[in-house]
């Protein structure tokens, strides 16, 4: 007899004229289950995982060197297509002049142009940090929104700009993929996806709950130091023995030490 189908053998009914006849079964319903998560590792993988990321680097932090929500904001607008090194290379001379929107409105695009003309495309990124600059100081009172909604509105700043801001100016777990995440959530097939949006809602379901807050900076620094675009540096990853990339070239995982403190500014790409 088919699986699905139960019949009680132990206390039988007696025969109804309006009931269903002796022969028929009962079909269990069963509630469909949950569409599993797609990921490459069991949960205890994952636990493992972001444990030995969380004793090699207790406090990560992001890279790009800022004072206030405002700067923080600005920094990551211009980080697009741009590396931090030469983020923070441009930006340490115009947030001694310009670290709020009223002040970066004084100084005027033209001569913000002169701080950051070393960033990539940055004519374009000098109009949307006057014009977020300005809707700022005329919708928000010169205050940063503390809600994604509210922070996509700002000319330049798109949802992984807004996911930084949200994590590291207002301390909300959020997951910002930039390209490194991405590569690395296809490339060890922790949450792969097509498109930065897909991988970001598979991370934040198979990141276990107690690692979210910082996961997004340790799979950054993974990405940037360890596990890199042009070839994996797998003899030195402390999860070589979990890792399921078909690209991983070593097996035995590195050393599980803390690493030294960032020295935020002088990073090396």
């Amino acid at each position: 007899m088919a699986a699905e189908y139960r019949v009680s053998m132990a206390n039988p009914k007696p025969k109804s004229v309006t009931g269903p006849s002796q022969n028929s079964n009962v079909i269990a319903r069963r509630k469909p289950a949950a569409a599993a998560v797609k990921t490459a590792y069991s949960l205890a993988e994952r636990e493992e995982i972001f444990r030995r990321f969380s004793v090699q680097r207790p406090e990560p932090r992001g890279e790009l060197e800022h004072t206030n929500p405002f700067t923080l904001v600005v920094a990551v607008a211009l980080s697009a297509q741009a590396t931090d090194v030469g983020v923070n290379k441009a930006t340490r001379a115009l947030f001694k002049v310009a670290d709020t929107p009223e002040k970066m409105l004084d100084l005027g695009e033209e001569r913000l142009r002169d701080h950051i003309r070393t960033i990539g495309l940055y004519r374009n990124k000098a109009k949307n940090v006057i014009a977020l600059s300005q809707m700022l100081v005329d919708d928000f009172a010169g205050k940063v929104p503390e809600t994604r909604d509210e922070l996509v509105k700002l000319p330049g700043v798109g949802r992984k700009t807004a996911n930084v801001v949200l994590s590291m100016a207002f301390g909300q777990a959020t997951m910002a993929v930039d390209t490194h995440i991405f590569r690395i959530a296809n490339r060890i097939r922790l949450a792969p996806g097509k498109t930065p949006d897909e991988v970001e809602a598979r991370l934040m379901k198979v990141i276990p709950q107690h690692y979210l807050y910082h996961a997004h900076h340790w799979l950054i620094l993974h990405g940037r130091y360890t596990c890199k675009a042009r070839r994996p540096e797998c003899e030195r990853c402390v999860i070589a023995d979990l890792c399921k990339s078909p690209e991983k070239s070593w097996d035995v995982p590195a050393p599980l030490v803390e690493l030294p403190p960032q020295v935020i500014g002088e990073a090396v790409e």
